[in-house]
């Protein structure tokens, strides 16, 4: 019986976080942004909030201090938008996009390092991060004329990558457990 590695013992929490971050992508992508923007940040907050429970029940896996960071950064977006509403209308877009890009770069960074440990899937969390990039570069292109619409769609995207690539993650460290 070979050892089990310890980021695969959690496989249950990563399912979990992954599944919020599903659900909370497909609401994002069928609400309407103008009636919504309350809404958003809330997206934000419970998919923080999510991440960083999870993440610190998790202490001490593989890329912990990654994870930790993209929670941060999701819970800073969100309290961003509550502290100052006015500017969250305003620049959405900018702040959107500043959030993309964070969490892109802390999502490829994360995923490079579960390659170091070998980790299963790795790679749907590296796919996870270039598309957070690329929605970055989406908004930045279609600036100004990005249409509000866009981004409830984008978060969308970027919820759904981001909670795929974690489910993915948990089924091959499920996997691994029922080999050993």
């Amino acid at each position: 019986m070979r050892p089990v590695a310890p980021d695969t013992r959690h496989w249950q929490l990563q399912l979990a976080e992954g599944v919020v971050l599903v659900l909370l992508g497909f609401v994002a992508a069928f609400l309407p942004f103008r009636v919504g923007m309350a809404f958003f940040v809330w997206l934000f907050l419970i998919g923080g909030l999510t991440g960083l429970v999870t993440t610190l029940l998790m202490w001490g896996t593989t890329g912990f201090w990654w994870s930790l960071l993209s929670a941060i950064v999701a819970i800073a977006a969100g309290l961003a938008v509550l502290a100052l509403p006015l500017f969250a209308v305003v620049g959405f877009s900018l702040l959107l996009m500043i959030f993309l890009v964070l969490e892109g770069i802390v999502t490829v960074m994360f995923a490079l390092e579960h390659w170091r440990d070998l980790s299963g899937r790795w790679g749907w969390m590296l796919a996870s991060g270039i598309v957070d990039l690329s929605l970055a570069a989406f908004i930045v292109l279609g600036l100004p004329g990005t249409a509000d619409w866009t981004f409830g769609l984008i978060l969308a995207v970027n919820l759904i990558f981001g909670g795929g690539a974690l489910i993915g993650m948990a089924l091959a460290a499920r996997e691994e457990i029922e080999r050993a």
